[in-house]
């Protein structure tokens, strides 16, 4: 899980499109899975490469943390590793037409609507972090 940036207050959010597996039609910031042998770091690089087409300038380790939710009727638990993702937005684009249909920059507190249903718990991890930083 991460949230790409540009330094100035934004982040790059997509709108997840009818072939992803769940939450579709909703806005979220990137994400992925790990391949065997990666590390946070590497599986975040790869991630951001695949999604917007662009290398990280920086990654920032947030914090891992458990996702217990319900999908379909059935319980599921994953863990999210949360990273802030500095990338030259000039060079973002979508790199993955399957399941992303549009992207954006938008101010972290003003995102555009519907919502993923775990970006609002994200944005306030972020924004915890950031403070202790001075930078929220």
């Amino acid at each position: 899980m991460f949230f790409c940036h540009d330094g100035k207050g934004n982040v790059l959010l997509h709108k997840r499109s009818q072939k992803c597996r769940d939450e579709r039609g909703v806005w979220d910031a990137g994400a992925g899975s790990m391949e065997f042998g990666e590390t946070f770091e590497d599986t975040v690089r790869r991630e951001v490469q695949e999604e917007y087409g662009v290398l990280p300038l920086k990654i920032e380790y947030v914090t891992t943390k458990n996702v217990l939710r319900e999908h379909e009727g059935q319980q599921t638990h994953w863990i999210k590793n949360l990273h802030w993702v500095l990338i030259d937005p000039e060079k973002a684009r979508i790199g993955d037409p399957e399941k992303i249909d549009e992207i954006g920059w938008f101010p972290l507190k003003s995102p555009p609507q519907p919502l993923h249903s775990q970006y609002l718990d994200e944005v306030d991890i972020l924004k915890e972090w950031l403070g202790k930083r001075g930078e929220a």
